[in-house]
């Protein structure tokens, strides 16, 4: 399992012009489900997501995790995640998992999600959107399950 997870003052998520899924203060995270992930992979990623100190408390000084400063959590589905470019000039995606499988375990790492943190917005799987954010810093970090 993939994220990149970006530290933002707003970020929000439309779909054919409408917002699906809006916050906040917290972090937006773009999610990548390799086809090799269970749902363990969903709980170690969710729990190092929203445990990770990397907001500030003190000017320059990086202590506090999304559950301190009870920020929001905006995930969005992205298997490009998974683009494997080194060959050619077309990416392969054969390591994402297919749609189907991903799928439930998106809706996982979700509700799972929304059991530790007060605001849980969303995308929607599968579909053409259009991210809009607001980056705070910028700080932004990439996290792999299997490394």
């Amino acid at each position: 399992m993939r994220a990149v997870i970006q530290r933002v003052k707003s970020a929000r998520v439309e779909v054919d012009n409408q917002v699906v899924g809006k916050i906040g203060y917290g972090l937006l995270v773009f999610l990548g489900i390799g086809k090799d992930d269970t749902g363990e992979d969903i709980k170690w990623m969710l729990d190092k997501i929203i445990n990770l100190r990397i907001f500030e408390k003190e000017k320059g000084k990086m202590n506090e995790s999304l559950l301190d400063v009870k920020g929001s959590l905006l995930v969005v589905s992205q298997f490009t995640l998974y683009g494997d470019c080194t060959r050619g000039r077309r990416p392969s995606f054969s390591d994402a998992m297919a749609a189907s499988e991903a799928k439930r375990l998106f809706e996982m790492f979700l509700n799972l999600a929304r059991e530790k943190v007060e605001k849980v917005e969303s995308g929607i799987f599968q579909a053409y959107m259009d991210v809009i954010l607001t980056n705070d810093g910028p700080v932004t970090l990439i996290i792999d399950s299997k490394t």
